[in-house]
């Protein structure tokens, strides 16, 4: 199926939504941190979540697989990932995200202060574009975070795994090492900015 088949009439909404989103962050991009040489924002990626995609998180969930409950059921039909190279610019474009007049936040999840059980850390906002009403979802994460996110990602689609116990243990032991290196970077750029 195709984009346009699922989406039908709210593609378009969905894709200017989206083009919304990026505009946003590249204004956030550019902007940098005031008095600081460094861009708070190292890149982003967005996407319009695809039909297959979606229907099989409605079908997990237990709700119709049609696109009135994809645009009421969850959140994240549209997203951007935001990574930023330090845990402080990580609440720094959240605090913006929360003043920012375009978007209306609906929940916020902050795996920073609280860690899913796997490890994983970063900060999830579920929002509204007010101008089209379309639901999305916004991660805000460092470049340390999203490394460890991608590929525990790719190695949770593998099939087979004959020690999945081990595995799930390392990849939370990696987890809190990120965390921690992140913790350490975070301490250098403030020595730095006080020399």
């Amino acid at each position: 199926m195709t984009f346009e088949e699922f989406y039908r009439e709210d593609y378009a909404k969905l894709k200017a939504a989206r083009a919304t989103l990026e505009a946003i962050a590249e204004e956030m991009k550019n902007g940098g941190v005031s008095g600081e040489d460094l861009q708070p924002i190292v890149y982003y990626c967005s996407r319009i979540k695809r039909p297959d995609s979606m229907k099989r998180k409605l079908a997990l969930r237990g709700f119709p697989t049609t696109l009135e409950s994809a645009l009421t059921n969850v959140y994240d039909a549209v997203g951007i990932r935001i990574i930023c190279s330090f845990a402080s610019d990580v609440l720094s474009i959240v605090e913006k995200l929360e003043n920012e007049p375009d978007i209306e936040i609906i929940e916020k999840k902050d795996y920073l202060l609280h860690p899913k059980p796997n490890g994983y850390r970063s900060i999830h906002l579920c929002v509204r574009l007010k101008e089209y009403g379309i639901p999305a979802e916004i991660q805000i994460r460092t470049i340390a975070m999203d490394f460890w996110a991608t590929l525990e990602h790719q190695l949770k689609y593998k099939k087979n795994i004959s020690d999945e116990n081990l595995i799930k243990s390392e990849l939370k032991r990696c987890a809190d090492e990120i965390a921690s290196v992140d913790l350490s970077m975070q301490t250098i750029r403030e020595i730095i900015k006080t020399v």
